[in-house]
């Protein structure tokens, strides 16, 4: 991996929410608390990170929806202390990382965890819990035909230790359908805490 820069939680945040509105799972949900704020979306669509107030307001909104810095969902037993970078990961490095410790991502990777496995079962027509898994392959002919996805945001202890996606499950799914589609080098925010571990344990549980 290749370090670029360090980032501030506040542009992590900003990433997240940016990412996840565009999601067809969960832009929803966001949509309807901006309306509950009366907030516009240019706030998570084109945030001013030296604004503090918009800064507070998307680190609220993204505890509302996820739990972020109230210890419950996806940020349940999440470290405060993470401190956050942006890094270049190789193809080869891109394939290591691995999905959170969930039933749907153990199923789809047949318990592996990482998104190579999960791809060559989507291509075999696998379906998990019942649910067809042929919107992956959706995902992954929009990256055919040039499509730019946002960047991944991944976890650590360190940065040559193992790396869990945090948010992005789809899109690194997507880039191993399509691994010809990986740049060369593709960005992606990674934060590190030695406790990120009491975080991936509580996943598994």
């Amino acid at each position: 991996m290749r370090h670029i820069e360090a980032l501030s939680e506040r542009e992590m945040v900003a990433a997240f929410l940016k990412a996840e509105i565009a999601s067809g799972r969960f832009g929803s949900d966001i949509l309807t608390l901006l309306r509950r704020d009366g907030q516009n979306r240019s706030i998570i669509d084109e945030p001013d990170i030296r604004n503090e107030r918009e800064n507070a307001y998307r680190t609220k909104l993204l505890g509302d929806f996820r739990g972020y810095r109230q210890d419950r969902e996806l940020f349940h037993a999440f470290p405060e202390d993470v401190c956050w970078h942006r890094y270049s990961l190789s193809g080869v490095e891109l394939a290591r990382v691995k999905y959170i410790d969930y039933s749907y991502w153990n199923e789809l990777s047949g318990g592996s965890r990482l998104a190579v496995d999960a791809a060559r079962n989507i291509r075999d027509g696998a379906e998990v819990f019942g649910q067809s898994t042929k919107g992956f392959l959706d995902v992954a002919r929009t990256l055919e035909v040039g499509a730019k996805f946002p960047e991944l945001i991944l976890v650590g202890t360190a940065p040559e230790a193992e790396l869990v996606v945090l948010e992005g499950h789809v899109r690194l799914t997507a880039y191993h359908l399509v691994p010809w589609c990986i740049p060369d080098e593709l960005t992606a925010i990674i934060g590190f805490s030695p406790a990120i571990v009491e975080w991936v344990s509580n996943e598994a549980a």
